[in-house]
């Protein structure tokens, strides 16, 4: 198949928006084949730019086109949606159709979905602000690890001269007070001087922990699959039973300056600005994929309560048309969300979804099963291709890795052989194969350490050919 070809040169993020052609040939490092798929989800990126270009009365009757992939397990619809997400910088949710229930029902709800796409953007924007003051912070955590440092050897000091404590120095004489206050200031640059040349790194120093925000970002965290309203309670419950906690550790200065530098960028970044810019980006950059919509499908002939199937595919047809979601940082407007479902459809049609829910997703694109040669350029062609992540694990332990022509193209046959007679996974098929064939040298590298293992066709054959050759067994192990 022609594609359209552009300068192999990688576009700058955040500055010029990409281009459809540019976009697809970021996928295709990463991505074998799928060129329709690729090239609706370029294209919906820069529809999304070309929207906020326009007048503000525009704006409004513009809504995304939402794709909606077809194809097997394995074969990449979930990494070209996450990887065009990563590449623009959007807020990006996955999310399994099968894992909601309809409103009434014990379960998640989907108006989840989009709390977690607030979480996630939250966090991305709350860690995109701190790293743009990560300067200024080290700078002001430098100056309080300074007067913190000086602080207690001044307190020491005072101890071994008998002072009970520091408040003894408000009746020191003036010429004494101005003795101690020029000894400081000497052992202020000194310190300085030392810490700015990474010295004293593995000394000791007493920091009070109670302040360390480390605790307070896991809120905004990626939530795992939990129900944010539940999470927050507990999250809630966490922090009030912390505050009552003061107590002081003893940690190194590369420690004190790592949790010094993280509390000064706290202080420099408005939270309260974070979340309106954060719920800002949810709503007009933010993604969602939903798998497995086809598992929503309800079968003729069955009994009982559907609670996980038509119920959710109505609840989800407000949220994908364009509603209004409470989260616990205020509404969010769902109108401008890009949404892509995707499903393989093997005892199901597209056409088996509510018709209000098919005409939300307009874009349907077919992603084909992965042939022999697809498999062997999905081992070659990706800048983090298997072989090259073997590769560097082993390199580790001082063995390197050599695979041959042959060894590629006899790990894809074998691959595409046993996804024919199995059930078929795709490109996850090989990383099973992979494993097998590297068992051995992964177990015995510390003994190999300096040598070079060669990986050909005949070295494949004899680490998995027996078991490919046995139907039943290699349905098991493979």
């Amino acid at each position: 198949m022609n594609t359209l070809t552009t300068p192999n040169v990688r576009p700058e993020r955040g500055t010029i928006p990409l281009t459809p052609a540019e976009i697809v040939a970021e996928l295709d490092r990463y991505i074998v084949g799928q060129e329709e798929a690729k090239r609706a989800v370029a294209i919906a990126i820069r529809n999304r730019w070309r929207w906020q270009q326009l007048p503000e009365e525009l704006r409004r009757d513009i809504v995304p086109k939402n794709i909606l992939m077809i194809g097997p397990t394995g074969v990449g619809k979930t990494e070209i949606a996450r990887r065009v997400a990563k590449l623009v910088d959007a807020p990006f949710v996955k999310v399994e159709a099968t894992k909601f229930t309809e409103v009434g029902y014990v379960g998640r709800d989907v108006e989840s979905i989009i709390r977690e796409l607030v979480e996630v953007s939250i966090s991305m924007l709350h860690g995109e602000r701190l790293e743009a003051v990560r300067e200024e912070a080290s700078r002001a955590a430098l100056q309080r690890l300074v007067d913190l440092l000086v602080e207690q050897r001044e307190r020491r000091r005072a101890k071994r001269n008998g002072q009970e404590d520091e408040s003894d120095s408000q009746s020191e004489p003036p010429e004494e007070r101005r003795k101690r206050e020029r000894r400081m200031a000497r052992e202020r640059r000194r310190l300085l001087d030392l810490l700015a040349r990474d010295g004293l790194e593995d000394e000791t120093i007493e920091l009070d922990l109670e302040t360390e925000f480390d605790l307070f970002v896991t809120p905004y965290a990626e939530n795992g699959g939990v129900d944010l309203d539940e999470f927050q309670d507990t999250v809630a419950e966490l922090l009030e039973s912390l505050q009552t906690r003061r107590r002081t550790r003893r940690v190194s200065i590369r420690e004190a300056r790592r949790i010094l530098t993280q509390q000064e960028a706290q202080r420099l970044v408005d939270f309260d600005a974070v979340v309106e810019a954060a719920i800002k980006r949810a709503e007009e950059s933010g993604i969602v994929f939903i798998d497995e919509i086809d598992k929503l499908i309800t079968k003729d002939g069955e009994y009982g309560p559907d609670v996980s199937g038509e119920g959710v595919q109505r609840d989800l047809l407000p949220i994908v048309e364009g509603s209004v979601v409470m989260t616990r940082y205020g509404p969010v407007r769902t109108d401008h969300i890009l949404f892509i479902a995707a499903g393989a459809f093997h005892n199901a049609s597209p056409s088996d979804l509510i018709p209000e829910l098919q005409g939300r997703f307009p874009i349907r694109v077919e992603l084909h099963r992965l042939t022999e040669d697809d498999l062997y350029r999905i081992l070659t062609v990706p800048e983090n291709a298997l072989t090259r992540q073997y590769r560097e694990l082993l390199r580790v332990e001082g063995v390197e890795l050599e695979f041959t022509d042959d060894g590629l193209r006899e790990i894809a046959r074998l691959a595409a052989l046993v996804n024919s007679r199995a059930e078929d996974i795709g490109a996850r098929r090989l990383a099973t194969i992979m494993e097998k064939v590297i068992e051995d040298v992964s177990f015995r590298a510390p003994e190999l350490a300096g040598q070079t293992v060669r990986i050909d066709a005949e070295y494949v054959r004899q680490r998995v050919g027996q078991i490919v050759a046995d139907e039943d067994l290699s349905k098991f192990i493979l």
